[in-house]
């Protein structure tokens, strides 16, 4: 089973929507966080602990995680997306960019 964190800033859209767009992924457990202390559900160190493979939305996200979680990160592969915050959830366009992006990284890890 590889455990995948989504994380963009206020886990409203984008990772939510990759959550969704995985999590009936067989061998594959998803979770989707934010960034900002306003997030629906503000990432921390479990989170990162669980993850075999982190999503950040975007480089500035990557950053605030390995600013705040330095010493829990040393093992883990964060991966940029580059997918900007102009996306509502399961926008068709958004659904199909995960699709693409996120699933040759999935093979990868099999």
């Amino acid at each position: 089973m590889k455990n995948i964190l989504f994380v963009c800033s206020y886990n409203k859209w984008r990772s939510p929507t990759g959550e969704e767009v995985w999590r009936r992924t067989p061998n594959v457990s998803v979770r989707s966080v934010g960034t900002s202390p306003k997030a629906k559900r503000t990432v921390n160190a479990k989170d990162i602990q669980w993850a075999d493979l982190i999503f950040a939305m975007e480089q500035k996200h990557k950053k605030q995680l390995t600013t705040e979680f330095s010493s829990f990160l040393k093992s883990k592969n964060i991966v940029v997306l580059d997918i900007p915050d102009e996306y509502k959830y399961m926008d068709e366009e958004l659904v199909d960019i995960f699709k693409e992006s996120v699933s040759c990284y999935l093979q990868k890890e099999k």
